[in-house]
């Protein structure tokens, strides 16, 4: 099947996100929280870091979550307005000044160093986006109205609460019926819910979905299809398995047109072998390989990979540029602190196209 994306005179929006923003507290270079007499403020979450990249690069993008009236919900806020995302759809509540309720969710990331793995300590209960409930967005007045091209969205959302399951069903049935496309990033999170919830949860979803997203884990854990021959722990992957995954995927869901993963090799916290497939259509495209690719962060690579190479196909790229760019923008997006891109247009197809590291003058 086709993949069939709005024009851009019929929309609004290029891609709308849905899905949680929060605060990450981290220790300066690679310290350990514990030790920490000092903590840096970065804003991200799944979803909003594909809509933001894709902002940076040029594109018409808006954000769907929840946030309250805090400093914490104006510095989510601020962020995003400031590579002009569009938050009128998100969903605010005031801050009752405690956190009892509504809060901004934080999490806590340790940047690893050789055999020291990056850490991630999540303190989002009770949050502003966990408690949105089905019906307070207006979801026929987003797709049918004013129009979006792309949603994105994934199961780090659908985990936080009974509410978000509602609510993603409720908005993925909406873009579908409008004709907007629909991604979904599998992103399993065991400390959010277990594999079971994950696939009772998802499996209603997928036709509803044009493109699934994910690695081999996400597939067994949200899924529930196996891969031979796969180690993760060891970060070791037999990509003719999980091929023969995806045909299995794409042969009982034939509504799905794009399957992408990321392949990641962990040789230490900051050198990764880093590459990427992609299915489309019928047909795997191989993306570029780096190995040993030097790492200043490897939170929201995966992101990265979704962004790039969802601005391919939002701008009419072949499938191997969309593949290529997903993986050259998940590497630049490693090469810096944070969780949202700091990546030019100019800069991810210097990379995509072959470019090199010399340095500029």
């Amino acid at each position: 099947m086709t993949l069939k994306i709005k024009s851009v005179d019929d929309s609004q929006f290029d891609l709308v996100a849905l899905g949680e923003c929060m605060i990450r507290l981290s220790p300066a270079g690679h310290g350990r929280i514990e030790f920490a007499p000092a903590l840096e403020v970065w804003v991200g979450g799944g979803e909003y870091n594909v809509a933001y990249a894709l902002s940076r690069l040029g594109l018409r993008t808006g954000w769907v979550g929840g946030l309250n009236t805090s400093p914490m919900g104006r510095t989510i806020a601020n962020h995003a307005r400031a590579v002009g995302m569009d938050i009128s759809h998100a969903v605010t509540r005031k801050y009752d000044g405690v956190g009892k309720i509504d809060r901004i969710g934080l999490n806590f990331t340790e940047v690893g160093h050789s055999k020291r793995p990056s850490a991630t300590l999540y303190d989002r209960g009770h949050s502003a986006t966990a408690g949105i409930k089905p019906g307070e967005v207006p979801w026929k007045k987003l797709f049918a109205e004013q129009g979006v091209r792309w949603l994105h969205t994934g199961g780090i959302f659908a985990a936080l609460s009974e509410n978000t399951r509602k609510v993603v069903a409720e908005a993925v049935k909406a873009a579908h019926e409008a004709g907007t496309v629909v991604s979904y990033d599998l992103n399993f999170r065991s400390k959010l819910w277990s594999s079971e919830e994950a696939i009772a949860t998802t499996k209603p979803l997928v036709p509803y979905i044009d493109c699934l997203i994910g690695n081999e884990e996400d597939f067994q854990k949200v899924l529930g299809y196996e891969v031979a021959g796969v180690d993760v722990e060891k970060g070791k992957l037999d990509t003719s398995a999980f091929k023969t995954m995806v045909h299995r995927v794409v042969n009982d869901h034939p509504n799905i047109k794009v399957v992408g993963t990321t392949l990641r090799g962990v040789k230490t916290a900051l050198v990764n072998d880093w590459s990427a497939i992609m299915w489309h259509e019928g047909t795997f495209y191989d993306g570029p390989s780096y190995p040993g690719l030097e790492i200043e962060d490897r939170v929201g690579g995966g992101d990265g990979f979704a962004s790039g190479f969802t601005y391919g196909f939002l701008t009419g790229r072949a499938p191997q540029e969309c593949v290529d760019l997903g993986v050259a923008h998940g590497a630049l997006l490693m090469s810096t602190r944070g969780d949202t891109s700091q990546i030019t247009l100019e800069e991810l197809k210097h990379i995509a196209t072959g470019g090199s590291a010399r340095i500029k003058r």
